[in-house]
Formats: structure tokens, sequence, C-alpha cells
């Protein structure tokens, strides 16, 4: 990722999930990653995927907290009452991540007993492009 591709990513995710001080860097053991911080700590990483010949970015945040609270840690932890979780029809093991009614991405469970779970967010080429 080129510095360019860094900076637009971070606008967007302070964007979406409501807090300026995530701060995206460059990963010094592969440079094709990105490490995503808040404050002083990381949080999640950003890979790239360029396979289909269009230029896309996976977010990835490890949560280590259950369901009950999920949607209380995330506001917390962003400092943003905007996001909500949703649950997904019938799906008992994800649920999407929303920010003011808008989809930013899916909260998939680790494990069965819904213990901790990772949060995934899509980030394609075309949602840089207002950055």
């Amino acid at each position: 990722m080129d510095k360019g591709e860094l900076r637009k990513l971070q606008a967007f995710l302070r964007r979406s999930l409501g807090n300026e001080d995530i701060r995206v860097a460059a990963d010094p053991k592969n440079p094709d990653d990105a490490a995503v911080h808040l404050g002083e700590r990381k949080i999640a990483a950003i890979s790239v995927d360029d396979e289909d010949g269009d230029r896309s970015f996976a977010f990835e945040m490890k949560l280590p907290v259950g369901r009950e609270v999920l949607q209380s840690y995330l506001r917390k932890l962003f400092e943003n009452d905007r996001l909500s979780i949703v649950a997904r029809g019938r799906k008992m093991d994800s649920v999407e991540l929303n920010s003011d009614g808008e989809f930013l991405g899916v909260i998939s469970a680790d494990d069965p007993k819904l213990s901790s779970f990772t949060l995934q967010i899509a980030i394609l080429d075309f949602d840089l492009e207002e950055e």
C-alpha cells in the first residue's frame, strides 16, 4: 500500500467509525498490509485484495467480548453512539455493524459459545474515491 492509500483508508475509517483518533500505518512486516491504531493501541489489520483486477481492502478486527455487549463495546471503544448491531435474519452466529443505519460490515462469531467475534469490513476502491 502506498501513502495515498493509507491516508484514504484512514479517512474512510475515521468517517465510517466516527473517531478522529484512528490511525492507519504501513505494516513493517508486510508492505501489502496496514495496521489500524486507536491511540497507541493496535486494534485491527487491513490487507489488500487485488486478485480480480479490482483493488479492494479487507479490514479485520478481533472483538474479545460476547454477543450481549458487542454494541456497547464498539460504541465505547470508538466513542460513537451511532454504531449499532443489527440481526442478520435467522443467522445466530453473525450480526451486521451499521453507522446511522448504513451498513459497515459483518461481525462473526469466533467460537460456538459466542464469546468472541471478528469484525470484517470490505473496503472497495471506489469507497475511497471521495477521500
